[in-house]
Formats: C-alpha cells, sequence, structure tokens
C-alpha cells in the first residue's frame, strides 16, 4: 500500500486510513514524502537549507511509524517538481512510486474545499485518480 503525504492535515488523514487498511488487510505501507513545488525552489536557491527540509519530512516520517504501531512501514522522499523537467508533476511522481515498490492500492489526500492554499498532493488527487491501474482512496 503507497501513501503519499507532505506534512500536511490532509496527508496525516490519509496516512491514518492507509495505516487503518494495512493492518485490516495485514498489508505492509510505503510512504512517499513528496515535496512541493515552493521546497524545489527553496533548495535550489539556497533560501531553504536541504538538511533543515530533510529533517522535517523524517520528522513527519516518525510520526507515521509510530501512528503504524505494528504496520511495517517504508518510506522515502521525492521532488514532486523539477526546474529541468516540465513533465515532473507530483502526480506522475506518485504513480512512478507506486509502480516501483508494487503497491496494490493508494490513499492519497484530496483537496479541502473551503482552503485556498493547496498544497502538492491536493493538486496530484484528480490527476492519481484519473491514471492509477491500482484500486485508489481519495480522503
Amino acid at each position: 500500500m503507497l501513501v503519499p503525504v507532505d506534512g500536511s492535515e490532509e496527508s496525516v488523514a490519509a496516512a491514518e486510513y492507509a495505516v487503518a487498511l494495512a493492518d485490516a488487510y495485514d498489508a505492509g505501507l510505503h510512504a512517499l514524502y513528496v515535496f512541493g513545488e515552493g521546497v524545489v525552489r527553496g533548495v535550489e536557491a539556497g533560501d531553504l537549507e536541504e538538511q533543515q527540509v530533510a529533517a522535517e519530512s523524517e520528522a513527519f516520517m516518525d510520526d507515521v511509524r509510530e501512528l503504524a504501531g505494528d504496520v511495517p512501514v517504508s518510506h522515502a522522499t521525492a521532488a514532486g517538481f523539477s526546474l529541468s523537467r516540465l513533465s515532473r508533476h507530483p502526480g506522475s511522481v506518485i504513480l512512478d512510486a507506486a509502480d516501483e515498490v508494487d503497491a496494490d492500492f493508494l490513499v492519497i489526500p484530496r483537496e479541502p474545499a473551503s482552503d485556498t492554499h493547496a498544497s502538492v498532493l491536493e493538486k496530484a488527487a484528480e490527476y492519481v485518480l484519473a491514471h492509477a491501474t491500482q484500486p485508489v482512496l481519495s480522503v
């Protein structure tokens, strides 16, 4: 099972659903931390410290592992955008990761109706729902 996360409250909710499903079906969980365009641009411009960004994503992954309890969790990070590859999109990054880890099921956050500031995964949900070959739960 794959759950993409980005540190947002919506990704916490998606991780909770993914853990519950993985536990119910005796499955493993792969959490993919996807960095948004602002983070990618900030690191490349030197405005954000790469070590700080890595530490924040690792702290979030620690929270996911704690939430998972006995569910086996692996994790990775990926840039959802690229300044040199225009075809790189958060949705395609998620689908590529799902193929790489041979995920049978995806749990992805969706955009809240009232929030005007969309996180990276909220932008990817529609793409993943339209193009995934695996079943997808959008929460």
